[in-house]
């Protein structure tokens, strides 16, 4: 027994194994390597160890620069200001509120973007300020994604001020809009005007050093919403109820999604806002939920929204049908989020060099699913990568976020090293 269990105990890690990495071509390996040991860069890693206390203030005074969900503008200028700073002189805030600083390359046929994203889960009004215990930094945001921005700061400034030449352009990026109902508006916003034109794609959001994320997890998101008369409890009783005609829609979708999901590629459903009503003894006059949809696989997104319109419908038509007065209810569904999914093939350049720059730090590369700016140019086959912002963090999208660093300048040196790898670096 003792033998089949550890046998089945190294079948999963083998097949663990075989999900979430690949091999690394060692001329990639050659190239990271051949990199890293340059004079030039020996010496940028060095002194990305030197600006550890740039890279923390800019952490700390970021972070208390609330970014609420379509509120980014404040943070979005201080960041701005601080690429000007550190010399950049072409640096410009888009129509929808993304930061971009253009560093010309000694070509520039081609543009590398270095992202990461302003916005972050909280509303306006919570307090942002830091509280660091035992030298661990408590912040909501404070890794998710302002430590990014931080990272994205200390690698221009260590190219700008030892003076590193590549031969494609380098486009630094604070996008907006990354985190929930912002639906990626920032990163869409940049892919769908195309200006400047990108052509490689390295994003900063959250994970330890050595995430590799590939595949874009793509959702879509709704609210729905019943709409009644109306009235009284005992005076107006017969009236057709909203919340009535929810609870059988939530019932019918959770049915259906429940069985549809059990087989094929993953694909997750949460309702996750509930309200409406005035008070317990009121008939409400609306009703709404907003439900979360998510998979891999885009054909199985229209399924669930399929499943969803079917479930909502026959509600409607259940209440509507046993009223006993009064007007019919209505219902409104409107998306309000779509981020596409996709997945890029490892053996692509950028990625083989992610996983090789990965390696050089003696982590093993990770390569991943998620929701990040990089599901819109992987959905377009755009070389892309999410990687991690390195320490440790916990408690993302939580009032009590926290993150340590514990050799956090090695993601940072992983950072320069791969964007510099990408961009074509000249000696």
């Amino acid at each position: 027994m003792k033998n089949l269990l550890f046998f089945l105990f190294l079948f999963s890690i083998t097949l663990q194994a075989q999900i979430d990495t690949a091999p690394i071509d060692k001329k990639y390996s050659k190239q990271i390597d051949q990199l890293a040991k340059s004079k030039k860069i020996k010496a940028s890693f060095d002194y990305i160890v030197d600006l550890e206390t740039f890279t923390h203030d800019n952490l700390i005074e970021l972070t208390e620069i609330a970014a609420p969900p379509f509120k980014e503008q404040k943070r979005a200028e201080r960041f701005a200001e601080k690429i000007r700073e550190i010399g950049l002189d072409s640096v410009w805030i888009d129509g929808e509120g993304n930061v971009l600083g253009l560093l010309k390359g000694l070509v520039g046929n081609k543009t590398v973007a270095l992202d990461a994203h302003l916005d972050t889960v909280f509303p306006e009004g919570t307090d942002v300020t830091t509280r660091i215990i035992n030298d661990t930094i408590y912040a909501p945001g404070i890794g998710d994604d302002t430590r990014g921005l931080s990272m994205v700061l200390t690698v221009l400034k260590t190219i700008k001020d030892k003076n590193i030449k590549t031969r494609d352009n380098i486009l630094i990026v604070g996008t907006v809009g990354e985190e929930g109902l912002g639906d990626l508006r920032g990163v869409k916003y940049l892919f769908k005007n195309n200006v400047p034109k990108i052509d490689s794609w390295i994003a900063i959001d959250g994970g330890d050093i050595g995430r590799v994320n590939i595949k874009g997890l793509g959702s879509y998101r709704y609210r729905v919403t019943f709409n009644g008369p109306g009235g009284h409890s005992w005076g107006a009783f017969g009236l057709a109820n909203p919340h009535h005609a929810m609870g059988s829609a939530i019932d019918n979708f959770i049915d259906a999604a429940n069985e549809y999901t059990l087989e094929g590629p993953k694909t997750s459903y949460n309702i996750g806002v509930v309200n409406g009503g005035t008070s317990v003894n009121s008939i409400p006059f609306e009703s709404i939920m907003e439900i979360d949809i998510r998979s891999i696989d885009p054909a199985r997104l229209d399924v669930m929204e399929g499943l969803l319109n079917q479930a909502v419908s026959d509600a409607l038509k259940k209440q509507n049908s046993i009223k006993r007065e009064g007007a019919s209810l209505t219902v409104n569904i409107d998306k309000i989020g779509n981020r596409p999914s996709g997945s890029l093939e490892p053996n692509l350049p950028l990625i083989q060099r992610a996983m090789a720059a990965t390696a050089y730090f003696n982590e093993t590369p990770s390569l991943t699913i998620g929701s990040t700016d990089s599901n819109i140019p992987i959905s377009l086959g755009i070389p892309s990568v999410t990687i991690g912002r390195g320490g440790i963090g916990g408690n993302a999208h939580a009032l009590n976020e926290w993150w340590y660093n514990k050799e956090g300048h090695k993601s940072i040196q992983l950072t320069l090293l791969l964007l510099l790898s990408e961009a074509g670096y000249e000696r």
